[in-house]
């Protein structure tokens, strides 16, 4: 395959989309093989998965900081930067993730105290938070190799990784929650080992594929290698990607505390269209990746025209996908919902936010398509101050002034989403038309003197 052909749109964007996809489906039957344990058991989880997804930005952050520079370089022609990139970005991204593995591990009761977790919950919260968050080093292993493989035009197989692992966890849940092949029913305790277990496998898949993924093949002995100039560029572009991941993930458990507020029905229709709005999301965020990847490899290979052009084929590309699914979404919406709830309140609440939805989507795939390209060439610091301001002024104080001030439920707090996303989309749109990156070198040169050394 050649180089043109595997970095085009097409061929950088279903993988991912159908990794997405599959993981959401794998994710499903995850929560109704738990609900056979008990609701307490789901609760448990669910309220787990809020605290390792806001840990996961931790490393997720560096990962994904490493992969732009990699795919810049790769685009540049300078394949050797590339791989020392990727072995500092995965070095921190797995020592953080054996930090937290060590503090969840042994701190597992102060931090199911410290999430307000009811108290009947407790010891089984401890017990699962202990089990699965000893495994966030692997979980940081994979988002790292991941990252890596992706950013060199492979999305193909971190997909069939991601796969193998969640077919892998769906089975071994079969066995922890009913017991088979002589194996006693385990409980929560087996789905902890479950989800811990199919993650390591995952990680050791992806490393294999990593260290084939440069040339020369990565070596034991290559991890000592270090760059000062090349990190410093590294948690340059990091940080700002954390701060921002790290508002998004906030801000929505505010707003979703302003949902609870309002009652157990809103929040049973926001719960259920976050899973209806998922699929919109996925569309929109996998071409938004896929476009983040090539737009790096074209900026790094000095096609700055290119890039630039890029970035509105994907807006447009992303508009016309997302909105035929959030019309269909509304279109079937009533028959949609209904496959959750005959509460009929519910289900008118659900219809009418998925007329709001045909607003939302659009806005939302245009920040993620422009907000993306700025990334891809560098640009993080914009999207970071602009976004953590906008989201918790914007998302978050209109929210509840519209949503609970005046009284207008969940329409005003989607109201306040929309125009959060509109806010941020212009503000990116703006610097995207401004041309900023074409003034900027696109790989910078090394610094004089600078040499890899080991650490």
């Amino acid at each position: 395959m050649n180089n043109e052909r595997k970095m085009s749109l097409w061929m950088l964007t279903w993988p991912v989309f159908l990794e997405m996809f599959l993981q959401f489906l794998l994710g499903t039957a995850d929560t109704l093989m738990v609900s056979h344990i008990s609701d307490d058991a789901v609760a448990v989880i669910g309220i787990s998965s809020q605290l390792f997804n806001a840990v996961n930005i931790l490393f997720m952050a560096i990962a994904s900081g490493a992969g732009i520079l990699i795919a810049q370089r790769l685009g540049a022609r300078r394949p050797q930067e590339a791989r020392l990139i990727s072995i500092m970005g995965a070095k921190v991204s797995i020592g953080i993730g054996l930090a937290l593995s060590i503090v969840l591990n042994l701190g597992a009761g102060p931090v199911a105290k410290l999430l307000q977790i009811p108290g009947p919950l407790q010891p089984l919260a401890e017990t699962y938070i202990s089990i699965v968050g000893s495994g966030m080093v692997f979980m940081a292993a994979m988002g790292a190799f991941g990252t890596a493989i992706r950013n060199t035009g492979d999305t193909r197989t971190p997909m069939y990784i991601a796969l193998g692992m969640n077919v892998i966890h769906v089975l071994f849940n079969y066995v922890a929650i009913f017991g088979a092949f002589g194996i006693p029913a385990l409980g929560l305790t087996g789905v902890a080992w479950s989800t811990t277990i199919s993650r390591l496998l995952g990680a050791a898949a992806m490393l294999a594929v990593y260290r084939r993924s440069f040339s020369p093949g990565i070596q034991w002995r290559d991890w000592r290698l270090y760059d000062r100039t090349m990190f410093r560029e590294t948690l340059r572009i990091s940080w700002p990607l954390g701060v921002n991941m790290s508002a998004w993930c906030f801000t929505q458990l505010v707003i979703f505390a302003f949902v609870a507020m309002l009652g157990s029905k809103e929040l049973s229709a926001r719960t259920y269209m976050n899973t209806m709005e998922s699929f919109c999301f996925m569309i929109g965020f996998s071409i938004a990746l896929a476009g983040q990847i090539r737009i790096a490899h074209l900026f790094g290979s000095g096609e700055k025209e290119k890039a630039y052009r890029t970035a509105y084929q994907v807006m447009w590309i992303g508009l016309g996908l997302v909105f035929v699914n959030a019309f269909l979404l509304y279109a079937f919406g009533d028959k949609a919902i209904s496959l959750f709830t005959k509460d009929g309140d519910i289900v008118a609440l659900g219809v009418s936010l998925l007329a709001v939805n045909l607003l939302l989507q659009p806005v939302k795939m245009v920040n993620m398509a422009i907000g993306n390209a700025l990334t891809a060439v560098g640009d993080t610091r914009f999207p970071m101050i602009t976004g953590t301001i906008s989201m918790w002024t914007v998302a978050v104080g209109c929210s509840y002034y519209l949503g609970i001030q005046l009284g207008w439920g969940l329409l005003g707090i989607y109201t306040a989403m929309i125009a959060d996303e509109f806010l941020r989309g212009v503000l990116v749109g703006i610097r995207w038309r401004s041309r900023r990156f074409m003034r900027t070198d696109a790989v910078p040169a090394a610094a004089p003197g600078s040499t890899m050394t080991t650490a």
